[in-house]
């Protein structure tokens, strides 16, 4: 136990150091550790325009700028650094160049002179993208494609002035071309703006929405926007779009991009004329269907007489003749050297001995303040507080959560679940008499709350069979039942609310309904009213956004405040009387609120409850509970306040010769220092780990180890508890151990899924898991799902650790980091440190996922933060080929989703290899083109199939496998992807199997064979689905190969897979930590003999219908 009273300290920090000399902070605030040279005559998605006096070709590769002659040759540095600079464009006169630059901290315009020097920002702010900045034809303003930060993908074109200004759109009001598919939005798109001669016309591609999933073409066409009328005239109509429209300076040529069959090309069209033909084909494959952060096309540009196309495709830069489309390389070399951060990786051992359970759900005190109930490992606890020993209060095996105490101390009501129902019962909280079953029929209950004379229990009430089926509604209730048991009676239907509560009128149930707010009714059902209604975080990436509403509002017992989370936050907030219309109060900035909001946590809370005499508030984190007193908050809070006073004062006056910028920077620290953070009290519960005792031989089999290349025709496999002890072509067998033939069989390590979505049931939890049987059945020993939306993966994850639920190796990073995407603008350091607290200190993840948390600088700063904290994180890739480089750069080790623009050229896939990153594709969900899933599912029946009807609940297969989309074959990306996955492999770098939980289990073979059909060999897909995923989550030293010591995880194949892939499904045995089951049944057979229990859905289907 930690008992801990969080107070920060006033006095001693009123009058901090002031004589520090004065620092500008960087604008970037990563310092590089290592650097990555090399030499290619191959890029990536060049963007590149040549001189007005034809002799220079100014392009990016890999964030720098380049420059150098229009014949080619060696190209020369004229930007590096850090920063990620791209889309340069030379002005009129040719003396300056405009390009867009994160060396702010965010992307912005920028401009310098030719050579590169005198780099100034022609736009501010740090919550925008841009796309294709070009000049007007005049030199005077520059036009560039504008969105929101971090996951915009509606562009709007904008003019600025090159002096400055703050500019205006000129396309906000184009309503753009037919909507597109439901879901997308209807603002209009803009991009690739383009000038003739005449600058009165500006050409650009549009289409109505932002981006899409399995798209259907077209997407977008060419207009031209006349900016003398401000109207607006489409141009194109292709099947296959029309993009990146660039004319010739004579104002005779346009040529754009098209997709043709499976391909992208360039047409030519004669302005005059009309007429068109093919330029080049194919040229670079488009980005049309990903979110084109880096425009549509590579940036390409005519010659300054209009007889040639300076272009890249193919990874090189071409002279394409106009119009005969004779295209001629122009060679290039390009020394790169580029600066990295540190690789934040982290070796993680599997830990051992008992498990220390990482969360107790729905911690509730006593009355008193002396004890506390709670759920631990899906079962009933109360230990005295603050220090004692948590004890189970029944011997129950049905799962037990959501304890509330009786208003007199001496009862606790929770509920419980089954796969065949649920109900509510009371205990005595000494725990000396058994529980009593207060409901006489199942079904599904939630959140039970006791009545302030203690002669009600108002409860959630469901249905069991769809709850069984993991469906969350419709068909719920509020309810309230006797509290010495009897049928419940219906107060009111409800759809989405929280948990019930009262005040201090005891005829009127209160809950919280996100879309409404806080509400109340009377025990009927009648008199509605909405008290209050809090809203948090608001997005950045939305037309005309909303914020959210808070994920939980409790009212206090004297209704003068409530209780509120948003964004992971516990914040208290008053609660005025002010007439009909209730108070709407957002507490994303609790210095511009409308009343007073206090936010009481730096890391976060979960559970959060008040106690009857309105006194105390508490919540909890992983295994930590807390206690606040909102009085003794309120007075520390005002002592601060004067504190901070005086010391802002004391450095205004320290400062008025001299600026004292880390000064400053101290005393902005220090203010936002809570005064007062409550009582930590830790609870401690350890129960013994799942560990198989005894010896097994499985004896015969050709293993293919991934220990390097190895390979044994015909070997044994030696497994002692659940270690590896031998693999060898002979092993002797231990004293009594098994012995299991397996002659003609391959055994391979078992398969690590490291882009899990194996997602329960959140709140009351599952008995058992499909999601997880289907993935061990099918050999995945061990996944790490990148993102769980929830907690509820802490008890899940013991649960298999234990034994009470049978699954592979279940690792996370918790709920998503998501930072300005979707939870708080992050504005220091310190920020994210306390944040990333939650998950180092609190649920102990030993990873984060870093959710497109904002822009460059955030993004650094999580990264900071992490290897400060010793968590390994990953991110995520969001369809934005420029943030998975600058992610490269930075240090992450981990890169989730595949890059959208492909293929990857030498460049990318040095600095993807170099920089140390693990690359998780995800094929079956693959980007730029329609889903790999669907190809599977196109040539695989799923439905018929024994095993998945075993493993997967019927209406699962149905909603998969019943009806889907059908693409052509040569439609299909994945190949591609796969391809440059391939190359990045085979230049040193780390790939992994990620399945994105499209098909639990199955679905990881198909992404082995998506990894196959793009070139790589057997050995190699198979050192993706192992070693390489076990390197990714820093867990190799324990798993990921078969060799002695690591743990005994692995699968019996009925074929060998190196010969075909295919053969990866042929699975007769899994081992995962030393147990052996059936892989078509889950039977297990060592070392115990052990069927796998009746589950819920083998009787679903219909029987004995007439």
């Amino acid at each position: 136990m930690i008992r801990r009273l969080l107070v920060a300290p006033l006095v001693a920090a009123v009058l901090p150091s002031l004589s520090l000399a004065a620092q500008r902070p960087d604008s970037l605030p990563l310092k590089t550790t290592r650097s990555v040279d090399f030499t290619t005559s191959e890029g990536t998605w060049i963007s590149l325009d040549v001189s007005p006096d034809g002799q220079t070709i100014v392009f990016e590769l890999l964030g720098d700028l380049y420059t150098m002659p229009v014949t080619g040759g060696e190209a020369k540095h004229i930007t590096a650094g850090p920063a990620f600079d791209s889309q340069p464009r030379y002005s009129p006169d040719g003396k300056t160049i405009v390009f867009l630059s994160d060396r702010s901290g965010s992307e912005n315009v920028w401009l310098c002179d030719a050579d590169g020097s005198n780099p100034r920002a022609l736009t501010k702010g740090d919550k925008n993208l841009y796309a294709s900045p070009e000049w007007t034809p005049d030199g005077q303003y520059v036009v560039a494609s504008k969105t929101s930060m971090p996951i915009g993908s509606v562009y709007e074109i904008w003019l600025y002035h090159k002096d400055g200004g703050s500019g205006v759109s000129l396309t906000k009001d184009d309503k753009g071309p037919a909507p597109g598919p439901p879901g997308r939005g209807t603002q209009n798109n803009a991009l690739g703006a383009a000038f003739g001669p005449d600058g009165r016309y500006l050409w650009y591609a549009r289409h109505r929405g932002g981006f899409g999933y399995n798209l259907d073409l077209p997407e977008w066409e060419l207009a031209i926007y006349d900016r003398q009328t401000g109207k607006v005239f489409p141009q194109t109509d292709l099947y296959g779009s029309a993009m990146r429209p660039a004319l010739s300076p004579d104002g005779t040529w346009l040529v754009y991009a098209t997709r043709y069959d499976a391909e992208t090309g360039l047409r030519l069209r004669n302005l005059s004329s009309g007429d068109e033909r093919w330029l080049v084909y194919p040229a670079q494959r488009d980005d049309q269907e990903s979110r084109f952060t880096r425009d549509l096309m590579p940036g390409a540009s005519f010659t300054p007489d209009s007889k040639a196309l300076v272009v890249s495709y193919g990874g090189r830069i071409w002279r394409v003749a106009v119009p005969s489309g004779q295209a001629a390389p122009i060679p290039f070399t390009v020394k790169v050297h580029q600066d990295l951060g540190p690789l934040v990786r982290f070796e993680t051992r599997v830990d051992t001995g008992d498990v220390l359970v990482k969360q107790i759900r729905d911690a509730s005190p006593a009355p008193d303040g002396r004890r506390l109930a709670f759920s631990a490992l899906d079962k009933l606890y109360v230990m005295d507080l603050p220090s004692g020993t948590p004890r189970r209060l029944t011997s129950d095996s049905v799962h037990e959560q959501v304890p509330a105490w009786s208003p007199d101390g001496q009862w606790i009501v929770y509920v419980t679940w089954t796969d065949q129902g649920g109900y509510v019962q009371k205990i005595r909280a000494d725990g000396r008499a058994k529980g009593q079953r207060l409901t006489p029929d199942p079904a599904f209950y939630d959140h039970p709350a006791w009545s302030p004379d203690g002669q009600r229990v108002v409860v959630i009430k469901g249905p069991r069979g769809p709850r069984v089926a993991e469906h969350f509604g419709p068909g719920y209730e509020l309810d309230w039942l006797p509290a010495a048991g009897g049928a419940p009676t219906r107060i009111t239907p409800i759809s989405g609310g929280g948990r019930p509560q009262f005040s201090r009128d005891p005829s009127r149930i209160y809950l919280y309904e996100a879309n409404e707010g806080l509400v109340s009714v009377r025990y009927d059902g009648t008199d509605r009213r909405v008290h209050i209604k809090v809203t948090g975080f608001t997005p950045n990436f939305a037309p005309n956004p909303e914020p959210f509403p808070a994920d939980e509002v409790l009212i206090a017992p004297d209704s003068g405040r409530v209780l509120a989370t948003s964004s992971n936050y516990v914040y208290l907030v008053t609660l005025p009387l002010v007439g009909a219309t209730p108070p709407a109060i957002n507490v994303a900035d609790t210095a511009a609120a409308a009343f007073p909001v206090h936010r009481l946590t730096r890391v976060g809370g979960d559970f959060i409850g008040w106690t009857p005499d309105g006194k105390t508030v508490y919540w909890s984190v992983g295994r930590s509970f807390f206690r606040y007193s909102p009085a003794l908050g309120d007075s520390l809070g005002k002592a601060k306040a004067r504190a901070d006073s005086i010391r802002a004062d004391s450095l205004k006056q320290a400062t008025k010769e001299k600026s004292d910028s880390a000064g400053k920077a101290r005393v902005d620290s220090l203010a936002k220092l809570p005064a007062y953070e409550g009582e930590r009290i830790d609870v401690a519960i350890r129960v013994p780990r799942d560990v198989p005792r005894g010896s097994v031989v499985l004896r015969g089999a050709r293993i293919v180890s991934m220990k390097g290349d190895e390979l044994i025709e015909k070997g044994d496999v030696v497994v002692t508890d659940n270690r590896i002890g031998c693999v060898a072509a002979t092993c002797a067998a231990p004293a009594g151990a098994r012995v299991i033939e397996v002659a003609g069989k391959t055994i391979i390590p078992g398969l690590i899924d490291i882009h899990a979505h194996p997602w329960p049931t959140w709140g009351i939890h599952e008995t058992e898991v499909w999601k997880y049987l289907a993935n061990l059945a099918w050999g995945v020993t061990t996944t790490r799902d990148p993102q769980t939306s929830t907690t509820d993966v802490l008890t899940y994850a013991d649960q298999v650790e234990t034994g009470d639920l049978l699954g592979p190796r279940i690792y996370h990073t918790g709920p998503g980091v998501f930072g300005a995407f979707l939870e708080e603008n992050w504005t220091s350091l310190d920020d994210v440190r306390n944040t990333l607290k939650r998950y180092s200190e609190f649920y102990h993840t030993h990873t984060i996922k870093q959710y497109m948390a904002g822009n460059r600088k955030q993004r650094q700063w999580v990264i900071m933060a992490a290897k400060e904290l010793g968590l390994m994180p990953t991110i995520e890739g969001g369809l934005d080929f420029k943030m998975n480089q600058t992610v490269q750069l930075d240090g992450y080790p981990g890169s989730e989703h595949s890059f959208p623009i492909m293929p990857l050229y030498n460049d990318a896939v040095q600095l993807a290899a170099q920089s140390g990153i693990t690359y998780t594709p995800t094929l079956l969900v693959s980007y730029g083109g329609p889903w790999s899933e669907n190809y599977f599912y196109e040539r695989y029946d799923i439905h018929d199939n024994p095993k998945i009807r075993r493993f997967i609940p019927h209406e699962e297969i149905d909603q998969r496998a019943e009806r889907r989309p059908w693409f052509r074959e040569n439609q299909y990306v994945f190949p591609r992807i796969a391809a440059s996955a391939a190359a990045v492999l085979r230049a040193g770098g780390n790939v992994g199997m990620g399945c994105h939980g499209q098909l639990d289990g199955l679905g990881c073979h198909w992404e082995l064979w998506a990894m196959a059909a793009g070139g790589m060999t057997p050995r190699e897909a198979l050192r993706v689905g192992t070693r390489d995923g076990a390197y990714g989550i820093g867990m190799d030293k324990d798993l990921g190969s078969l060799e002695p010591g690591k743990l005994a995880d692995l699968i019996v194949l009925d074929a060998n897979p190196l010969e075909d892939i295919h053969n990866t499904e042929k699975i007769r045995y899994v081992m995962k930590n030393g147990r052996l089951y059936e892989g078509e049944t889950l039977n297990e057979i060592w070392p115990r003999q052990k069927p796998l229990p009746q589950m819920w859905w083998w009787d679903q289907e219909p029987k004995n219908v007439k």
